[in-house]
């Protein structure tokens, strides 16, 4: 089966980033920044990402936007994290710097063509992806987090926030083609019916819930915690994925990626949503589906990722890193009646507002 391109396109997921050498990252870090130091290369998925380490123990991320990438879109990634830092300054979330012009994006040439720059805050400590157990007061410090996060993007608007992405849940119905590339077929019926629930029972539901700009993408991999505490959230990253949406999608992205990997597989979820309903409370309409939205972003972690690793096999780890857990959390959660997870879901909200 191939690929319908009129149904999925993304040309930022599926055109290769530019090349470039952590050499020249240092030289446009310093003309451009002001800062100096020694250039360490990260993963990323659509930019290219560097961690600069300098003589005086600061750290700074280098990120190099895909020269497909819409300014207006890098500049709503700017504004958003600008707005975060006056409504909740201690909130521990990235810090955007600006340029020595004041600006908080410079446009550099890179082979030809005009890419985009920002120097982002780089915080040490432990990747929550390497956390070998999760605890409770870890997964409720997230959820306060989140929580403090989305009340301090309320209001906030900007032109580019209802931009394309293919990574917006609201988009997940046109997802099916790439079912095709899933090799595991108990797996992949299982994704489809996934699907269906969501086309049934949440997406008709979006037009009345309530909207507002979203991080969207509170993966392990996006979260810094404490070496020494791993309780302790030291950073939440990368708003790449941001985008205006049904404010519940932040909890059922966030929320997929804490289900348990055996046992009662909802429990630790429910730690990280009842902690969230406290500090930002959600409202009955939006409980009833987060349910079939977690599903959902299980689904799309598996069915994108299958798709890209087969336009990019010479990134397939890095692309591939969190199937195996979100493929175990989908069996898990399709375990249990979809009527015991909404009636568990609303129970640990109204407790979690018990004194």
């Amino acid at each position: 089966m191939s690929l319908n391109t009129q149904v999925v396109h993304d040309p930022l997921l599926q055109a290769q980033p530019a090349q470039v050498s952590a050499v020249r990252a240092g030289i446009i870090a310093s003309e451009s920044f002001g800062v100096l130091g020694s250039v360490r290369p990260l993963a990323g998925e659509r930019d290219l990402n560097f961690q600069l380490a300098c003589a005086d123990d600061t750290s700074y991320l280098l990120k190099i936007s895909h020269p497909l990438e819409n300014p207006q879109v890098v500049d709503f990634q700017n504004q958003a994290l600008l707005q975060i830092q006056r409504a909740d300054p201690e909130l521990p979330v990235q810090r955007v710097y600006a340029a020595r012009d004041g600006r908080y994006q410079a446009a550099v040439d890179i082979d030809g063509q005009t890419m985009l720059v920002r120097l982002l805050s780089f915080v040490e400590g432990l990747p929550l992806h390497q956390v070998s157990a999760c605890s409770v007061l870890l997964r409720q410090n997230l959820g306060d987090a989140m929580a403090r996060l989305d009340r301090a993007l309320a209001d906030f608007r900007h032109p580019a926030g209802g931009h394309e992405l293919l990574w917006d849940m609201q988009q997940a119905a046109r997802l099916r083609p790439l079912l095709a590339h899933i090799d595991d077929q108990p797996l992949r019926a299982l994704v489809g019916e996934a699907l269906d629930a969501f086309e049934t029972r949440a997406l008709p539901r979006y037009p009345t819930l309530r909207r507002q700009v979203i991080h969207n993408d509170l993966n392990p991999h996006n979260v810094i915690v404490d070496r020494q505490q791993p309780e302790r959230v030291l950073n939440i990253l990368d708003f790449g994925d941001m985008v205006e949406a049904p404010l519940i999608n932040e909890v059922g992205v966030a929320a997929a990626y804490q289900l348990g990997r055996g046992g009662d597989v909802l429990a630790p979820a429910l730690d990280f949503v009842a902690a969230y309903h406290r500090g930002n409370p959600l409202q009955e309409d939006e409980l009833d589906i987060l349910g079939e939205l977690i599903a959902t972003r299980l689904v799309m972690t598996i069915a994108i990722t299958a798709w890209r690793a087969s336009l990019h096999p010479e990134n397939r780890d890095y692309i591939l890193r969190n199937v195996p857990q979100a493929s175990a959390s989908l069996r898990g959660l399709a375990a249990i009646e979809p009527a015991r997870v909404r009636q568990r879901i609303h129970q640990a909200c109204r407790g979690a507002l018990q004194p």
